[in-house]
């Protein structure tokens, strides 16, 4: 059963944004395709787990993700980020999880205009 410690908090680009500038030790996550990667990135590292490919890179989730760091997930919209962070959380273990509401599309017009739409 989905509690609200069980869920993933909402982020918004600017507030990502103000941590990472921070420089809060925060790992993204990138859900998307490579191709979606390809038309738009962040311009901070990310790690690049995309869904469709998880048979490949589930195995060794615990060597690419730490525990005890926060992740911030981040997709197109933010609904495949959603669907991540639920499943990071319940099926995984992970604590401090957040999604970016409206994804890169919101990074793009909320924090940096320079990063394409798409």
């Amino acid at each position: 059963m989905q509690t609200p410690e069980s869920l993933p908090k909402s982020i918004t680009a600017r507030e990502l944004q103000q941590r990472l500038s921070d420089g809060e030790a925060i790992q993204l996550v990138d859900v998307r395709e490579a191709m979606e990667l390809e038309l738009a990135r962040l311009p901070h590292e990310v790690i690049h787990l995309p869904l469709s490919c998880s048979s490949a890179w589930l195995p060794t989730l615990e060597q690419r993700l730490e525990r005890d760091r926060p992740v911030a997930v981040i997709c197109h919209a933010g609904v495949r980020s959603w669907q991540f962070g639920c499943w990071l959380m319940e099926q995984q273990g992970y604590g401090q999880v957040w999604n970016l509401l409206g994804g890169i599309d919101a990074w793009s017009v909320q924090v940096d205009p320079s990063v394409p739409r798409y």
